[in-house]
């Protein structure tokens, strides 16, 4: 194996690389038109900032939910459990209500977090900017909750366990 890097990789063999790089997995919420609740997939998410409190995902440019994200707007972020799998593909499905058969509740703003989540943080966009094919989304955290468990990670293009 050559560890010479290429100057310009195509897009799957980067996605073959960077899946090499484990990551957790969290579904991110949002309130839609007229209340429904949204949610999707997404393991780009990253913690940025203690002080202030900022976190960072990243959603496709072309997700028909990218302009539920724009500064001032709120959204969760339940972190999964290792054992939802199941979940995490479900949210990553395109269905018209993915939380119809999910127990979730909604905080007083209307954003859905996936009940028994491993942890959730609250919070308001404070940027949204076109990044390449992503929209780069900096959330401001306004408020968490965490328990203890063992994560869901996302490795090699499939969920693994971490522990024995």
């Amino acid at each position: 194996m050559s560890f010479e890097p290429q100057t310009a990789p195509d897009p799957q063999a980067l996605r073959r690389v960077c899946g090499r790089y484990a990551t957790g997995v969290a579904v991110i919420g949002a309130c839609g038109p007229e209340g429904r609740a949204v949610g999707l997939t997404v393991n780009s998410f990253a913690s940025l900032s203690l002080s202030p409190p900022l976190i960072l995902w990243s959603l496709a440019l072309k997700s028909p939910n990218a302009a539920l994200f724009a500064p001032g707007q709120r959204f969760g972020v339940s972190i999964l459990r290792a054992a939802h799998g199941e979940l995490a593909r479900h949210f990553a499905r395109p269905l018209p209500d993915k939380f119809a058969s999910v127990p979730h509740r909604r905080c007083e703003r209307g954003v859905p977090y996936i009940e028994e989540a491993l942890a959730t943080l609250a919070c308001r966009v404070e940027r949204a900017d076109p990044v390449g094919d992503h929209l780069l989304i900096v959330g401001e955290v306004e408020g968490l909750a965490a328990s203890e468990g063992e994560p869901l990670v996302f490795y090699g293009g499939d969920f693994i366990r971490t522990s024995a």
